[in-house]
């Protein structure tokens, strides 16, 4: 039993669009210093969660989502941001033309006392993080560096550092493995560790399993809009969770049926 405040934690959420039932009566929680993984096929209901999480869907009628003990009831997307909640897409939402750090600050820019751009201070700040958080000690790798001259791994450190120093809560990790070699997959999953270090949180969506699994501290699996399972890694092998997944897909159960 974690002691620990969640982070958020939602209560009952149910998501109905039309006739269809995307979300019912999700119970969930997230702890400070925590990755989790949210595994599930396709249409089990990942993308409406996310989304409700992020504030892009207001939970129906009945359902709560609370942040750090207070229950938020003016829920949006704005709103979510302005707890901390940041959303690292596949497409990093990066502009790959633009230096690293101009990135690192895209609307968020550090200004003199006249309103003019600090470019010196973001240049420092950029190489600072670039250094203590993103491990990049070589002079090759300088803040002017234009975006599109770094891997795929780099780029996703680029914006889990970003995420990171402007004080994310909680990051959700949208498949970031997805179209990367092995070398950088790696990294990505380092980036993914500082953020556990830092006291942060995150979800970390992936259909990977093998990308999830070394990641993570512990998983979710949800299946038809229903959370089908929660395990910590410590309580389950990789195996046994394959299998687990194999069965709720099979079943919608956790066990077989006699």
């Amino acid at each position: 039993m974690n002691s620990q405040q969640p982070v958020i934690q939602l209560k009952n959420v149910s998501k109905t669009f039309g006739e269809v039932r995307s979300l019912s009566d999700v119970n969930l929680e997230i702890f400070p210093g925590e990755i989790v993984g949210l595994l599930g096929d396709n249409g089990a209901g990942k993308s409406t969660l996310v989304k409700t999480i992020m504030g892009f869907h207001k939970p129906d009628d009945g359902g709560e989502i609370w942040f750090k003990g207070e229950k938020i009831t003016d829920w949006s997307v704005a709103k979510a941001r302005s707890l901390g909640i940041e959303t690292i897409y596949q497409e990093r939402a990066l502009c790959e033309q633009q230096p690293i750090w101009r990135n690192m600050y895209m609307g968020r820019e550090i200004v003199n006392r006249f309103g003019m751009l600090n470019v010196k201070a973001m240049k420092a700040e950029a190489t600072r993080l670039m250094s203590e958080h993103m491990g990049f000690t070589s002079v090759a790798v300088h803040p002017d560096n234009p975006v599109q001259t770094m891997s795929g791994g780099e780029k996703q450190g680029v914006a889990i550092t970003r995420a990171l120093h402007f004080e994310a809560e909680l990051v959700i990790l949208d498949e970031p493995t997805v179209g990367l070699s092995l070398s950088e997959t790696k990294k990505t999953l380092d980036f993914v560790q500082n953020i556990k270090k830092s006291g942060r949180s995150a979800i970390f969506i992936d259909h990977n399993i093998f990308h999830i699994y070394p990641a993570v501290d512990r998983m979710i699996v949800l299946d038809r809009g229903k959370v089908a399972g929660m395990y910590k890694k410590s309580e389950i092998t990789m195996d046994e969770l394959i299998e687990s997944m194999y069965r709720v897909a099979r079943t919608g159960n956790l066990k077989e049926q006699n």
